[in-house]
């Protein structure tokens, strides 16, 4: 029988070059028609960083802010010119993000944790058994009539005023 060998973590690549760029995106932009110049920034601002970073095209990610920047005031008007700071590891991937941009921590994915069935003494169940059956049983009480409804006397309301007789 072949063994199994047991799987090696991928360590963290260690960052090999850093760079603070800011990259021109207007003149790539401006020939593509309106609805494809977000899309237009995108793809320069990656072949700038695949030319700058020396590494290839399919290699060079783009971060979170840094995209929303540019796609932040919608498909039709990129910014002219973002900042970037580009991370270069052994591999030769690049990461660029958004200068000034928040630190995203990778998280560990959680397994869920089992839930845990907490036994309670017997006594204190068979206590609130009776407890809630007994609330069942008692009838719900009609909400009392609004005090001007009592304030007038029922007679009033039916009986409707007679004309006097003359004698």
């Amino acid at each position: 029988m072949a063994e199994k060998k047991p799987k090696k973590k991928k360590a963290k690549a260690e960052i090999k070059l850093e760079r603070v760029y800011n990259v021109p995106l207007r003149r790539q932009w401006k020939k593509a028609p309106l609805y494809r110049r977000a899309k237009k920034a995108v793809k320069t601002l990656k072949e700038f960083l695949a030319k700058h970073m020396k590494t290839d095209l399919e290699k060079v990610k783009i971060g979170k802010y840094a995209n929303l920047k540019i796609w932040e005031r919608g498909i039709r008007n990129p910014p002219h010119h973002i900042k970037v700071v580009a991370k270069k590891d052994e591999e030769g991937n690049v990461f660029a993000e958004l200068e000034g941009a928040p630190a995203e921590e990778k998280k560990e994915e959680k397994k869920p944790k089992k839930k845990e069935k907490k036994t309670k003494p017997e006594e204190k169940k068979e206590e609130k058994k009776p407890e809630t059956k007994s609330e069942e049983k008692k009838p719900e009480e009609k909400p009392a009539e609004t005090p001007k409804e009592e304030s007038k006397p029922a007679e009033e309301k039916t009986e409707t005023p007679e004309p006097e007789e003359k004698k």
